[in-house]
């Protein structure tokens, strides 16, 4: 007896949220995105059918193989992945589950997609982005791209988030990361993306400040003439 998993037809096609890499043809004439896990190597499309990473030639989904695009049922899930090392210059895409799929406890592995919104975060500096910048990185004919804001750009190969979107076409939106949220007493609970950084900056040269301010008391205290031997 084969085991037969219970088919869903919704009404209306699933949503998901992923991570993955903005990338750039070499020639700057087409935009899309490569996978953080099994398939980073293959850029894709706005709109994409998956393939067998392995180059086996079964449809994929297989339930015998993880081949298949990947996604989260909860944008909060997929944005935790972001706080890693390796997945900070990613960005966050809320993705359309389109053809086959299987579901799983956390998301779907499914056979084709349409990329609708692709979130993008703060600079390094911390500023909101501006555009995406070339990080050094990429793939045979696709540069990979990461947020920046205009001052730190610096001359790099770049597009901005209009630009790209454009370039990616199919409808594709892509906007800036949303403002964080800071609590009172913390810069009067200003709302600005980047505010974080900013803080513990002020914080330290706080700090670096008060260390001289007190230096200089000990001094004041010692008198002029402490200073020197009898």
């Amino acid at each position: 007896m084969r085991l037969r998993l219970p088919e869903e037809r919704p009404t209306e096609p699933p949503t998901g949220y992923k991570i993955a890499h903005p990338m750039l043809s070499q020639d700057g004439t087409r935009a899309g995105f490569t996978g953080v896990s099994l398939g980073g190597a293959l850029p894709y499309g706005v709109l994409a059918d998956a393939s067998c990473v392995y180059g086996l030639r079964h449809r994929a989904p297989s339930r015998r193989c993880d081949c298949g695009f990947h996604c989260v049922h909860d944008r909060t899930t997929a944005e935790g992945l972001l706080c890693t090392a390796e997945h900070r210059a990613a960005v966050l895409l809320e993705v359309t589950v389109l053809g086959r799929y299987l579901r799983f406890e956390r998301g779907f592995r499914y056979a084709r997609q349409r990329v609708r919104t692709a979130t993008v975060g703060p600079c390094a500096c911390g500023t909101v982005a501006a555009a995406l910048a070339d990080t050094g990185r990429g793939r045979p004919g696709w540069r990979e791209l990461a947020s920046s804001c205009g001052g730190c750009l610096r001359g790099r190969t770049s597009v901005s988030l209009a630009g790209f979107a454009r370039l990616a076409g199919e409808g594709l939106r892509v906007v800036a990361g949303g403002a964080v949220t800071v609590a009172p007493g913390d810069l009067g609970a200003v709302e600005e993306l980047g505010v974080p950084e900013l803080t513990a900056e002020v914080a330290l040269l706080q700090a670096r400040l008060d260390w001289f301010q007190a230096q200089l008391a000990r001094l004041g205290e010692r008198g002029p003439e402490s200073g020197r031997e009898g």
